[in-house]
């Protein structure tokens, strides 16, 4: 048998490599070549792609024997989401019809501007100015139309998912901001493909609709022997990009760090605990849509009763080598409990590091699927072990499994399984991290 890289020559570390035995490498290669596949299409919500991956887990789920979360008949946990949706567009520029990207800003209907007095004009190349703008539109005089320069072209799938389409759980919801935007000051935002002078004639046509989204977790349960009413959260997202422009060929995002890594090893300590059967009721979920917004894990986290959840592994991107080497992961908001010295208590004996996060700039902590159980105090914590500063695969249509390393990714997973018995069983309670209010 190939000797876990958890393994060393201290004391116990016999009781650790039994235990690790029953997370397998070529299961984990497994399931993360799958979930990365071209024919997932890169796990778009809304695509048959993503449609597929949500039937996949649920088989693995239900390989691993789990309960449907209370009041579910199955592992899908559907939602829908509501927003206002550009079903066409006109952008002239001097009489000259231009395909450049147009995107109105709020949740207004339609949008026929032609270049008056009535509208003020900005030229935006600096995006903290472009977001002092669209963060504070009440302070605008007149209808804005900004033009974004090149240098910021980059942004355009974030400002469309958080500003252009934000969505709404209900239509109810998006009909109240509608009527509201309709009274306020208006932005429209385009990406200049090039420069476009003040003295220029526009006119800019954009007509839209309310659209329905559907969404789904996969989630599923194991019901504890003896604290059943105590919850222990394991998660990732399985959804991606989808489609992205085509580099070298290939445009599909296959998402194979971001986050199938971290998909896998859910669906892996599914099967690992059925084994080991915990004390407290255990809940494994994949989300959909945090690269649209969050939506999966807000819907899920927002029915959960925050004083019965004691903990949240949430576990994106540990496909490579952490920046502190082999046999390691950082766990972000490290310092917020004292969630990360129990894990690395349990490891005592092996050769294995959690690390508290090492890019606090990035802010990573309230950035993932953990943020909305951290915010009302559970002791909810992302381990990774992404070097995102460096890391060049990053949201390309690069991420694929050539890139990862599965023995590394398998150690990783022995050691989140191992470090959170004492939790799991009932024998640690984390501290609780301080709430935020909304």
């Amino acid at each position: 048998m190939k000797k876990s890289l958890l393994l060393c020559l201290a004391a116990g570390s016999m009781a650790i490599a039994s235990q690790a035995q029953d997370i397998k490498e070529k299961e984990v290669k497994r399931i993360i070549s799958t979930l990365a596949a071209d024919d997932m299409q890169g796990r778009f919500p809304g695509t048959p792609g993503i449609e597929k991956a949500a039937q996949f887990i649920s088989g693995e789920f239900a390989k691993a024997g789990l309960q449907p979360l209370p009041g579910e008949s199955n592992y899908l946990q559907s939602f829908a989401k509501y927003k206002m949706h550009a079903t066409s567009v006109s952008l002239t520029v001097n009489g000259v019809p231009r395909r450049w990207p147009v995107m109105p800003i709020g949740a207004g209907s339609n949008f026929d501007w032609v270049k008056d007095d009535s509208y003020a004009v900005m030229h935006v190349n600096d995006p903290h100015a472009l977001m002092s703008i669209l963060k504070n539109p009440e302070k605008l005089e007149k209808n804005t139309l900004v033009w974004i320069g090149s240098a910021l072209s980059g942004y355009l799938g974030g400002l469309t998912g958080n500003f252009s389409e934000h969505s709404y759980d209900t239509r109810e919801q998006l009909d109240a901001v509608a009527a509201k935007g309709a009274t306020e000051k208006q932005v429209v935002l385009v990406f200049e493909e090039q420069p476009v002078a003040d003295t220029a004639s526009w006119e800019i046509h954009v007509k839209r609709e309310v659209e329905t989204q559907h969404f789904a977790n996969v989630a599923g349960m194991i019901k504890g022997k003896s604290k059943p009413d105590e919850y222990v959260v394991f998660s990732g997202h399985y959804d991606h990009l989808g489609i992205l422009p085509a580099e070298s060929g290939d445009s599909i995002a296959n998402g194979a760090d971001d986050d199938a890594s971290g998909t896998t090893a859910v669906v892996m300590l599914s099967k690992y605990f059925q084994h080991h059967l915990p004390e407290r009721s255990v809940i494994f979920v994949a989300f959909t849509a945090e690269e649209s917004g969050g939506y999966g894990s807000r819907y899920f986290s927002e029915k959960q009763d925050p004083n019965k959840v004691v903990a949240m592994f949430n576990i994106e991107m540990i496909g490579k080598e952490s920046k502190f080497g082999r046999n390691s992961a950082f766990i972000t908001g490290f310092e917020r409990s004292d969630f990360g010295p129990i894990l690395q208590r349990n490891l005592k004996g092996s050769s294995f590091n959690f690390h508290p996060d090492p890019y606090p700039e990035q802010q990573l902590f309230y950035r993932s699927d953990n943020a909305t159980l951290a915010r009302q105090g559970v002791p909810a914590h992302t381990i990774s072990t992404t070097q995102i500063d460096k890391d060049k695969y990053y949201h390309t249509v690069n991420d694929e499994v050539m890139t990862l390393d599965t023995r590394n990714i398998t150690d990783i997973i022995q050691a989140i399984a191992i470090s959170a018995g004492t939790i799991v069983n009932g024998t640690d309670t984390p501290t609780r991290i301080e709430k935020l209010e909304k």
